[in-house]
């Protein structure tokens, strides 16, 4: 199948959905049913356009976002729930393997990030950016 206009707005309409509504569970059969296109298609098409497997892609939505909220510094189950993970075990298992470490320890690397700014400013000011306005001179 060729890559039309139509069939990539029909993509983009679908990875728009996913990005709207990853937090729910998502049935790529009917996102795929609603971009007019078979399962397969929609798989091998998305692929093809984005780079990643449209499952792929709604778990590193959800992982992004439950980076993010752990900097914040919510509650690993509260995150877990929030980015649409169906149990806290395989949230962590899943974190784990793709950041290296579990949830709760990247929510404690975020916080003492912030401190350590809050104490520092200028460590966290690229050096070159300091130099061109001589920050390092107040």
């Amino acid at each position: 199948m060729t890559l039309t206009p139509d069939i990539y707005q029909r993509l983009v309409m679908a990875k728009l959905y996913i990005d709207e509504n990853y937090h729910q569970t998502i049935d790529l059969t009917v996102v795929a049913r609603q971009a007019m296109l078979s399962r397969f298609h929609f798989h091998r098409l998305f692929r093809q356009v984005y780079q990643v497997t449209p499952h792929g892609y709604i778990t590193r939505k959800r992982l992004d976002k439950a980076r993010q909220l752990l900097a914040e510094n919510k509650p690993v189950v509260e995150v877990c729930a929030r980015v649409g993970f169906e149990s806290v075990g395989s949230f962590t298992t899943l974190f784990s393997k793709v950041n290296g470490f579990p949830p709760t320890h990247y929510r404690n690397m975020a916080w003492l990030k912030k401190q350590e700014a809050k104490a520092q400013p200028k460590r966290f000011i690229p050096h070159c950016f300091m130099e061109q306005f001589k920050i390092g001179e107040w």
